[in-house]
């Protein structure tokens, strides 16, 4: 059993065979921004009836991302997508490989993230706000 253990690398995250360090910081930042994207829009309040918003079915696009998320980025990153997955992993696993790719598994899903954020906020919160608000300020409607 602790073979196994110690062939699978204990459940931690590392950078794959043929993959760079570059390649798994822009996996993590990617997966991590299809994410956090598709949670704020999925849940995002500021959404009326008139979009086909339905809040109980929210759990499906973003269930969907996780899946499509982690179909791309296993076999460069083993799916970070979150600090405290991989710092927990590590440390139960405790090997220098394991280590040495962590700042990849912090830093990747904090600028995912980040970017995510800024992305829903003043991109596409900006245009629908400026969009509502000429429609309402059209006097022949």
């Amino acid at each position: 059993m602790k073979s196994e253990y110690n062939s699978l690398g204990g459940g931690a995250n590392t950078v794959a065979t043929g993959y760079n360090k570059g390649t798994a910081l822009g996996a993590e930042i990617i997966g991590t921004f299809v994410l956090v994207y598709t949670v704020f829009s999925a849940t995002d309040p500021k959404r009326s009836a008139r979009d086909s918003h339905v809040p109980v079915l929210a759990p499906l696009p973003i269930g969907f991302a996780v899946f499509m998320v982690h179909l791309a980025t296993i076999p460069i990153t083993g799916t970070g997508i979150n600090p405290a997955r991989s710092f927990g992993a590590a440390v139960i696993y405790n090997n220098d490989k394991a280590w040495d790719d962590q700042w990849i598994f912090w830093v990747g899903p904090m600028v995912g993230a980040l970017a995510a954020a800024a992305y829903h906020q003043y991109i596409l919160r900006a245009a629908a706000i400026k969009a509502l608000g000429s429609f309402r300020s059209n006097p022949s409607n």
